[in-house]
């Protein structure tokens, strides 16, 4: 199940991918690709996140 934690995750990751393509097309290509690799960054955060918040008995 998602947790609200999750879901401003998502939203940081997926906010963080539009402004990595709206910065591409809008002609700033070197600033669009070192946004994008802030995508796998937040997930991996959010990953790290919610494995180091799970209960230690699961």
């Amino acid at each position: 199940m998602f947790r609200r934690s999750d879901y401003f995750i998502l939203a940081a990751a997926f906010i963080s991918f539009l402004f990595s393509v709206s910065l591409w097309f809008g002609g700033y290509r070197d600033e669009g690709m070192f946004v994008g690799i802030w995508v796998p960054s937040i997930l991996s955060f959010g990953g790290f996140v919610r494995q180091s918040t799970r209960p230690r008995g699961k």
